[in-house]
């Protein structure tokens, strides 16, 4: 048996490992499962074989037991899987699994039964939760007060002791996103502008407009359908040399990306790898027509003569197709977003989001779309099979 995990063995040519099944009296069969062709697929196939088992459990023990057995985190763990998913999105659910595994049950007094989860209990639990984001008081409170709610409903309580808990308001993030209709009318009519690259750069990979405008062909691997994220374009003030002191003059540079998360890979779909394809061709004309004067960056996205756009040149494009088309204004942030709600439509956890992001935490990409995580807007599946963002 593999002594580091514990679950996976490898025996008469395959890998195994051992499993719990818990049958309808409440009793546990203990057996093992094999026919793996590697350690990894065994120890995937265990922690799937863990999680029904642990479930299952649950199910049972409060079938069995609605008096003063039932713990509050083991209720938690069985609202959330048997019932809460039965009447939300999707993405209302993704947000909320990050809410319970990673901001209420970390905190959670274990032992203690539901039937003495009081007002001060749940105040000096939101107490402990609130200092970890913004937002971590106001939505843990928020699917406590549901989860409970429903405790009530089931007879696990008298009285839901959230209702009467300190309350923990939280300013919105400001986000505006198109929806499917409005994003396919989007591309429609960038289909043909000379900024189509860079708008399909900003909904199917969610670079940051420095970031966009940074990028080189080098940059991309054609054969993997990747791109590698490490610089972003910047405007830097320009400082007299005599006074030391700032002149109204700005000048691009190249930087470092926003944080060090910022450094990333990403799989691109083939509508991109295609139209950077066309890019590089018009950029080679670009050379051949200018010869000399053509300066060479290797930038995917820079004017005729080779030289960078100006940081306000892409939002100013933008502008012009939504007001021409009868879509409402939206800047290259707006197309991050629509690329994060891409992601949450397709079931994409949390942290592989934030990742694609390059946010600095997990906690920052929570604080900016813990309100748009819901079925109201959803986001038509562009993107082909490959698309899958790197953690």
């Amino acid at each position: 048996m593999d002594q580091k995990n514990g679950c996976a063995f490898y025996e008469n040519g395959s890998w195994y490992h051992r499993t719990k099944v818990l049958n309808e009296d409440g009793t546990v069969k203990y057996s093992k499962k094999g026919g793996f062709k590697t350690k990894t697929a065994a120890e995937k196939s265990f922690k799937e074989y863990e999680k029904n088992f642990q479930s299952s459990l649950r199910k049972y023990q409060l079938a069995q037991n609605q008096d003063d057995s039932i713990t509050l985190k083991n209720y938690l763990l069985y609202w959330f899987d048997e019932i809460f998913p039965k009447r939300i999105e999707p993405t209302t659910q993704m947000v909320s699994k990050f809410v319970l595994n990673s901001y209420i049950l970390p905190f959670l007094d274990t032992d203690i039964k539901i039937k003495f989860v009081s007002v001060e209990y749940i105040d000096e639990l939101l107490k402990k939760i609130a200092p970890i984001s913004a937002s971590a008081g106001n939505k843990s409170r928020e699917l406590l007060n549901i989860a409970l709610k429903d405790a009530v409903s089931a007879g696990y309580l008298n009285r839901n002791p959230v209702s009467a808990s300190k309350t923990y308001p939280r300013k919105k993030a400001n986000i505006f996103v198109l929806d499917k209709v409005q994003t396919k009318r989007l591309l429609n009519a960038a289909k043909y502008n000379e900024w189509y690259l860079e708008i399909l750069l900003g909904i199917f990979c969610g670079l940051r407009k420095g970031e966009i405008l940074g990028l080189k062909f080098g940059d991309f691997d054609l054969e993997n359908h990747s791109v590698k994220i490490s610089r972003q374009l910047s405007n830097n003030p320009l400082i007299d040399n005599k006074s030391n002191k700032l002149v109204d003059e700005y000048r691009q540079v190249e930087k470092a990306p926003k944080t060090n998360n910022s450094y990333r890979t990403l799989k691109v779909p083939q509508i991109i790898i295609d139209e950077l394809e066309k890019r590089k061709g018009w950029v080679e004309y670009c050379k051949n027509s200018y010869l000399d004067q053509y300066e060479d960056h290797d930038y995917i996205s820079c004017q005729k003569n080779g030289k960078p756009h100006s940081m306000a040149s892409m939002n100013i494009a933008l502008t012009k197709i939504c007001k021409r088309n009868g879509l409402p204004p939206i800047s290259v942030h707006s197309l991050r977003h629509i690329y994060s709600t891409i992601l949450m439509e397709k079931g994409v956890p949390l942290v592989q989001i934030s990742a694609a992001l390059g946010h600095e935490s997990i906690h920052t990409t929570f604080e900016y779309y813990c309100d748009v995580m819901n079925g109201d807007k959803e986001i038509i599946e562009f993107m082909n099979q490959s698309f899958v963002p790197d953690c």
